[in-house]
């Protein structure tokens, strides 16, 4: 069997650097951290990166190629509520795996000029693509709404999208890493998204709709379904 060839030191630099992030939030984590952590010194972690920045700029590649990929709209047909779930779902899953982007995002925006652009352009890409959806599931008659309705139905989608995840730290910040509240804040996070998009829909859509509803949150438990806090 031939064996994979070993990851070069860059990459691997990049995968710890993505994990320290994620699980201690970036502005806890320094070059000096990540060294120690990969056993290297802090020299070698500079010849392949100047500084936190660079770590940082080069994950955000990472992270930009893969939610251009998501935000691709099949061409040559009309999207349907299918593909409206599937593509939350892909991109909540995306945000998990970046999501110290998205739970140390003011911070870094404020001292990162590169991703202070480039994020912009990633949210206005998710409007963008959230009222493509919409519009679509309207041209087919299955959504009932007019032009500001969809307008900021879009815009409220990818507000609760990006900031889902902080919500949920703040919720309940001690199980924040657990794999089933991961599971959890995932499904929420979709369900409460699509739940803006519910009253506008009509006909077999609007049954479709509830259909894979109560599918999702049958796999919350009852003390994670939305709302559970309130009851």
């Amino acid at each position: 069997m031939q064996q994979k060839a070993p990851r070069r030191t860059r990459e691997r630099i990049l995968e710890l650097s993505l994990r320290l992030f994620n699980e201690f939030g970036e502005p806890n984590i320094t070059t000096t951290v990540i060294a120690e952590e990969m056993n290297i010194s802090p020299g070698n972690l500079y010849y392949h990166f100047r500084n936190k920045d660079d770590i940082v700029n080069s994950i955000f590649n990472q992270f930009e190629a893969e939610i251009e990929r998501i935000l691709t709209v099949p061409a040559g047909r009309r999207s349907n509520m299918e593909d409206v779930w599937l593509y939350l779902h892909l991109m909540f899953e995306l945000i998990w795996r970046y999501r110290f982007f998205y739970r140390d995002l003011n911070d870094l925006l404020s001292r990162n000029r590169k991703l202070e652009l480039h994020f912009k352009a990633i949210l206005a890409h998710k409007i963008k693509v959230a009222r493509q959806l919409c519009e679509d599931l309207r041209s087919e008659g299955s959504l009932e709404a007019g032009d500001q309705q969809i307008g900021a139905m879009a815009t409220n989608m990818v507000v609760v999208a990006t900031y889902w995840l902080s919500y949920e730290y703040v919720r309940n910040p001690r199980k924040y890493s657990e794999q089933q509240a991961i599971a959890d804040a995932l499904a929420r996070g979709c369900y409460q998204v699509l739940s803006m998009v519910g009253p506008y829909l009509r006909g077999d859509t609007r049954l479709l709709f509830e259909k894979l509803s109560e599918e999702y949150l049958k796999k919350l438990s009852a003390e994670a379904r939305p709302g559970a806090d309130f009851l």
